[in-house]
């Protein structure tokens, strides 16, 4: 079937383009832009709504082996193309970790049976996530991982880093890591400061986010590996970037939707919903990564979408599982960016989409002809207040409930296959 999809207004991060348009698709790919729609075509009316590239979500936590009560991949898949993404590039701390072929392929396979959108996976850095043994990074390759990480937890041995650098320097594997000073991290679940203290909650200086950095790009410098820093949340931790980036060395680094539109004042009334890793910041600190994704300091945006259960969460604010669910509340999280702090759509489809998919070598986030047909039709305008019970995911642990939001997603389609809507 060809689809044309007539009076959108087009949003394209590659061309930094907002403007209106028509898209023609075919055999799961965009065939033609602006132009009529060809004979026996299904024409899609967008009503002058947003057509954008698909969401590449970079970071997300599907509880499938060992947790699937919290999140399945078909549920997973549901609350993504509800959300606009059309990708999710899926993290590897599950239960068993994603430390062998055979684990992560049981993954794909399930994946590719179960979820409604494209699901791409990382595997784990070292065995077990242990922070002692490297994994097998050329087999887990070849298996279909995209990347590697052990996710929040810090490899603390610096000679075991810079070995997994070098490895994958050869290879041509991405490691990600996330930039934390591990024993001044631990245990914290907020940010040192007044309000912390106020609270009597365990804090952390955001200090430490600055020397895990550091460390991490002085072992890229030293191994020439490629490098994604998975959160930077600190308006302390962007000098150290852009020195690394004007170096030359191949570094890139994202930041949570939870990051840029909370910050550490949501926590009065011990909300565990707002507990996450690391923990929300100064209303400064967030500020400054706002400016950071506009100026292209900051690369990705994603949900860092964590399932739990009630149970988990509904405890003292320090003892309760940290992270939040975000498949569904992206999209209307970052227009915040869009209707509040000035960002173009472009500027976020560029972190949300382009990005991502780049930096994984992943084809789609861009409207360009011959890219595969993963798009969003969404109203940034609409109204609604998110009532948290209905959310697709199995578990309803936002930040947001309750939240007046604007955006509503009106359609999502993976290689042209309408998914949503």
């Amino acid at each position: 079937m060809i689809l044309h999809f007539d009076n959108a207004r087009l949003i394209d991060p590659e061309q930094d383009r907002d403007a209106p348009g028509s898209l023609t698709v075919s055999d799961g790919v965009i065939t033609a832009r602006d132009g009529a729609a060809p004979d026996g075509a299904k024409v899609i009316d967008c009503g002058g709504r947003c057509l954008a590239p698909g969401i590449v979500d970079w970071g997300v936590k599907v509880g499938e082996p060992g947790e699937r009560h919290k999140e399945s991949y078909a549920s997973a898949g549901r609350a993504a193309a509800a959300g606009g993404i059309t990708t999710m590039v899926v993290r590897p701390d599950t239960n068993p970790p994603l430390d062998t072929p055979e684990a992560l392929s049981f993954v794909i396979r399930r994946a590719a049976d179960d979820a409604a959108v494209r699901v791409r996976h990382m595997a784990a850095l070292t065995r077990r996530r242990e922070g002692r043994e490297m994994v097998e990074m050329a087999f887990l390759l070849d298996a279909g991982a995209v990347a590697f990480t052990d996710g929040v937890r810090v490899v603390a041995d610096t000679r075991l880093m810079s070995r997994c650098l070098t490895y994958a320097r050869g290879l041509g594997a991405l490691i990600v890591g996330h930039p934390q000073e591990p024993i001044l991290s631990r245990g914290a679940a907020a940010t040192k400061g007044k309000f912390a203290s106020l609270y009597g909650i365990p804090d952390v200086s955001p200090l430490a986010e600055l020397m895990g950095l550091e460390r991490d790009l002085a072992l890229v410098a030293m191994t020439g590996g490629r490098y994604h820093a998975d959160q930077i949340t600190t308006a302390a931790a962007l000098p150290a970037l852009a020195r690394a980036r004007k170096a030359g060395l191949d570094v890139t680094a994202g930041v949570s939707i939870h990051h840029l539109t909370l910050n550490e004042f949501d926590v009065a009334g011990y909300r565990t919903f707002f507990r996450f890793t690391p923990p929300l910041r100064t209303e400064d600190d967030r500020a400054a990564m706002v400016r950071a994704v506009a100026e292209g300091e900051i690369d990705v945006i994603a949900s860092f979408h964590t399932p739990q259960d009630e149970e988990s969460k509904r405890l003292p604010y320090a003892e309760a599982a940290p992270g939040a669910v975000g498949l569904q509340t992206l999209l209307p999280a970052a227009l915040r960016l869009h209707h509040q702090d000035g960002l173009t759509l472009a500027q976020l489809f560029r972190a949300l989409s382009l990005n991502p998919a780049r930096r994984l070598g992943l084809p789609g986030g861009t409207l360009a002809v011959d890219a595969p047909a993963d798009l969003v039709l969404f109203d940034p305008g609409a109204p609604f207040v998110l009532d948290r019970f209905a959310l697709l995911s199995k578990s309803k642990n936002t930040p947001f409930d309750g939240a007046r939001m604007q955006g509503r997603v009106l359609g999502t389609w993976v290689g042209g296959e309408r998914v949503f809507g």
